[in-house]
């Protein structure tokens, strides 16, 4: 739905403990830096999104699984009022969860932080194949998806990892639009620097060398 508003919305939490992440103050709050928020029931952020001239919702900034409930109940009345609803996600959710929000979720866009096992293990705490299963699960429920990789210089910026990456998503669906983000030193990550802008450039044609036809750099 390109041209048009979404109206993002998130809570605190996150399964995931990315020592990188960029939205750290809110998705790794706890009762030591607990942010501050507001209510909001489903019924008012539905009716605020169609107020904003929004035509879809998007449950992100943090991870939409910590807060399923509240985004399924904002998803059904959404599409009854005519809006999309989008997650942006790191893709660790359980096939119940995901089948259960399939018939009110229009699109994700998903992380595909690393295609290697030990980096999900000990830099997200998590795991890599349910992140790949959802991916292809996500596609076959007829969801549209976007897959979004940040480029960490020295962590999952080698040629052979981005060509994992590209290879998978190209087995998917090579129409699959590959966003490759620009890394920057935050949270507990700040003696890394920014991704050089030819590692990004160098990813965008391993991507297209793998047949994807939309890869796009973001953050540059």
């Amino acid at each position: 739905m390109p041209k048009t508003k979404t109206f993002s919305i998130a809570t605190a939490g996150c399964n995931f403990k990315c020592g990188f992440c960029q939205n750290w103050q809110i998705s790794q709050a706890d009762h030591t830096n607990s942010p501050t928020g507001k209510i909001l029931t489903p019924e008012d952020a539905v009716e605020t999104a169609i107020r904003s001239g929004c035509a879809s919702i998007a449950y992100t900034y943090t991870e939409p699984t910590i807060f399923f409930e509240y985004s399924y109940d904002i998803a059904k009345l959404a599409k009854g009022s005519g809006l999309s609803n989008v997650y942006v996600t790191n893709g660790y959710m359980g096939k119940e969860a995901l089948e259960k929000i399939s018939p009110y979720l229009n699109a994700a866009n998903i992380d595909l932080k690393s295609f290697d096992e030990s980096f999900y293990r000990d830099i997200c705490k998590a795991s890599l194949q349910p992140v790949l299963d959802t991916i292809k699960r996500m596609k076959s429920l007829g969801i549209w998806i976007e897959i979004t990789t940040l480029l960490i210089t020295g962590l999952n910026d080698s040629h052979k990892e981005l060509e994992q990456i590209a290879g998978f998503i190209a087995g998917v669906d090579k129409n699959i639009p590959w966003h490759i983000s620009r890394f920057r030193p935050d949270y507990r990550f700040q003696d890394i620097d920014y991704t050089p802008i030819e590692s990004m450039e160098s990813a965008m044609q391993i991507g297209k060398k793998a047949g994807l036809m939309h890869v796009h750099l973001g953050n540059i």
